[in-house]
């Protein structure tokens, strides 16, 4: 399976194909596909689920209005043969009629609960939705009940953003992903190193008050899907005051952006501009990758530090993908300033730093992906590797 591309922004980039509206869809196609087809949901499991939810599952909604906010009814065909339409069926038998078994959408073959995971977390997770139910002692009481159920096959349904306090959930496997929400999206670093103090420490807020011209600042929650190209031309464009300028040109202003990030590092150039012909094969609601995304930091220069304490290893990441399930994937391009000495020498020391490095990211959750420089070639072998590589990367992460 491939990064499929979902819905719309106002920035749509330079080398992307139209595509349906709104960003309400860019969320939706990501949280549809985030375990879509996996098949690890048992039908003991399911049975459980309908049982306990089939007099519950809309809400506060009826059954139209709860299913519209995730499926296009009108799209759908119709199982009465008077109607065109399932908004039209379902208008009649569940809401106006009130006919049929209340679990009836649990089996009905146009919304695939019976059979695929990725239907059924997304109903589940649309169920407690704020907009849905507004009482929290019954979004509390359901969550938990689902949770229960969903344990036994590795799933489980967590809290990801807010709306006027009331959370807003996804599914994600157990396990995967890294814990906490991104606070601090820093990155496209093409100047000085920014000097950053906490605004507010009670917060987590930072504050850059040293060299903001020569970094960007993502300063939006990324959503339960993860950041999309879409989300950052969206925010680009709003940004640098481009918001009534042509879709193409903010995409092309955004990419020549993040490519001057890289300096004249031609290896990493290569892994951007690979990535960036999926965009053109796939459109704009795949994961953005991030370049030169800040990780840790460290106030001093190496020269201000005392040999007994040095600086933070790996303060940067080459580049990041922020996936739904929180997961975060690290893509690093190794020079031979990884493992070797500035005389060209064998340097196990360094060597070590990075693979101990590499081991705490793994062990936060984190998912690390290494090139040598040396398979970063300039040649068409180097693009069909990595092409190869972020398919293989897509069909793990569906």
């Amino acid at each position: 399976m491939t990064w499929h591309r979902g819905g719309e922004s106002r920035a749509r980039p330079a080398f992307s194909s139209p595509a349906r509206g709104g960003a309400r869809v860019v969320a939706d196609s990501w949280r549809r596909r985030v375990i879509a087809g996996s098949g690890r949901i048992t039908h003991v499991t399911r049975r459980r689920l309908v049982k306990d939810l089939a007099t519950t599952w809309s809400g506060d909604l009826d059954e139209v209005e709860f299913l519209r906010r995730f499926h296009d009814l009108d799209a759908l065909p119709s199982k009465d043969p008077r109607h065109a339409t399932a908004r039209e069926d379902i208008g009649r038998h569940r809401v106006h009629d009130c006919d049929g078994d209340d679990d009836w959408i649990f089996t009905d073959e146009r919304f695939g609960l019976a059979e695929s995971d990725g239907a059924l977390l997304r109903f589940l997770t649309e169920m407690l939705h704020p907009e849905v139910r507004t009482d929290l002692a019954e979004v509390n009481r359901l969550h938990t009940l689902v949770n229960s159920v969903l344990v036994h096959d590795g799933y489980e349904i967590v809290p990801v953003e807010h709306i006027s306090g009331a959370p807003v959930f996804a599914a994600r496997a157990i396990g995967a992903g890294v814990p906490g929400t991104v606070k601090n999206l820093i990155f496209a670093a093409d100047g000085p190193k920014p000097r950053i103090v906490l605004g507010d420490a009670l917060n987590n807020d930072l504050t850059i008050v040293e060299n903001t011209k020569h970094c960007l600042v993502y300063d939006r929650p990324p959503a339960a899907h993860g950041l999309t190209w879409s989300d950052l031309t969206t925010w680009w464009a709003d940004r640098e005051n481009m918001t009534k300028a042509p879709a193409n040109d903010i995409s092309r202003s955004l990419y020549a952006r993040l490519d001057r990030s890289l300096g004249d590092n031609n290896a990493e150039r290569r892994i951007l501009r690979t990535y960036a012909e999926r965009y053109v094969r796939l459109g704009p609601d795949i994961p953005a990758l991030i370049p030169q995304v800040y990780l840790h930091y460290d106030p001093y220069t190496r020269a201000h530090h005392a040999p007994a304490t040095p600086p933070l290893a790996r303060q940067r990441m080459d580049f990041l993908l922020l996936l739904p399930q929180r997961v975060r994937i690290v893509i690093e391009c190794d020079g031979n300033q990884h493992y070797a000495d500035p005389k060209g020498r064998a340097d196990p020391s360094r060597y070590a730093e990075m693979v101990a490095e590499d081991r705490e990211l793994r062990l936060r959750g984190y998912e690390v992906y290494r090139f040598g420089g040396a398979e970063l070639t300039d040649n068409p072998a180097t693009g069909r590797r990595l092409a190869a590589f972020f398919d293989r990367l897509a069909e793990r992460h569906p």
